[in-house]
């Protein structure tokens, strides 16, 4: 993979350092290792420089990113995938109910990084996998990946930073009152389990999800939800506590008569683009399963 960024100075940042100024743009320390190992790495007017030297009003600073290795332990699988937008920096992925993110001892070969080293391998170029919102095997919707090691980097100060807004689709059984609310209960690892979660206000980590009810329908709400926090089966276990878990849920609510999954979905991303600042905003639809939830359909797969 290789990537050139071109950036111009201006008098507010004449007199940074190169290092000085790529770090205000979000690259970590590994992008500006990866650059100083580099020759020509970094250009200012056509000519290499090393990254403490200083930059004038005016000057055209490109920066050269260079990958040839891929992730040795992805093995490259042709499965489905479905990209709904890709430029040269980052693809957001709209991922199937049932399909892990990672690979792992048991699923090896049937993870979204599988589908997506196949991808890139018939294009012939290199794939280090950087998934920036790793979602769960049976929860659908949306996710980012980032193509380089920038990309990757910047998007997860934004992460930290909480400037990446997530949207999720949930569906519980019953009529969920309040309709509209915050609940904030800290999580912590449920004693005896390396999976499982619980709410623990001991020793819990500070997490918050907002809710509201969109729509009821066949004796089940549809709920939308957005994190303050991304703590893992955030979601899941929130709506338990308050009452109403997610339907499909084999953890924590094995209510599996209208759904064979938990019944959540990544519905929506906005966030600034890594590079360029540009404002993204992506919204994926209610996958057909939960659909016939909400519709009194046969049971959904």
């Amino acid at each position: 993979m290789e990537r050139r960024i071109s950036y111009r100075v201006v008098e507010e940042e004449t007199g940074l350092r190169i290092e000085q100024f790529l770090r205000r743009r979000g690259y970590s320390r590994g992008c500006l290792a990866h650059l100083k190992q580099r020759l020509g790495g970094a250009m200012v007017n056509d000519r290499p420089r090393y990254l403490n030297e200083r930059l004038q009003t005016g000057d055209v600073l490109v920066i050269h990113l260079c990958e040839t290795e891929s992730s040795e332990q992805i093995l490259p699988v042709n499965l489905p995938l479905n990209i709904i937008y890709e430029d040269e920096d980052l693809l957001v992925v709209n991922k199937a109910a049932g399909m892990p993110t990672h690979p792992s001892m048991k699923n090896y070969d049937n993870s979204l990084a599988n589908a997506l080293a196949w991808y890139f391998k018939e294009q012939g170029k290199p794939f280090v996998f950087r998934c920036t919102n790793r979602l769960d095997r049976d929860t659908s919707g949306l996710t980012v990946v980032a193509k380089h090691l920038l990309s990757s980097c910047v998007l997860a100060g934004m992460t930290v930073r909480k400037e990446i807004e997530r949207e999720y689709r949930a569906i519980v059984r019953g009529r969920v009152e309040p309709l509209l609310g915050t609940i904030s209960a800290p999580l912590g690892r449920k004693p005896g389990s390396v999976i499982e979660r619980r709410v623990d206000f001991d020793d819990g980590e500070y997490a918050v999800t907002h809710y509201r009810v969109l729509s009821e329908g066949n004796g089940h709400s549809l709920v939308a939800l957005k994190l303050e926090t991304g703590r893992t089966h955030q979601i899941r276990i929130h709506m338990k506590y308050l009452g109403y878990p997610l339907i499909g849920d084999y953890l924590y609510n094995p209510d599996m008569e209208s759904i064979g999954r938990q019944a959540l979905h990544s519905y929506r991303l906005a966030f600034c683009h890594p590079v360029t600042g540009e404002r993204m905003e992506f919204t994926a639809p209610l996958p057909e399963d939960m659909e016939q939830v909400l519709r009194g359909d046969k049971k959904g797969k």
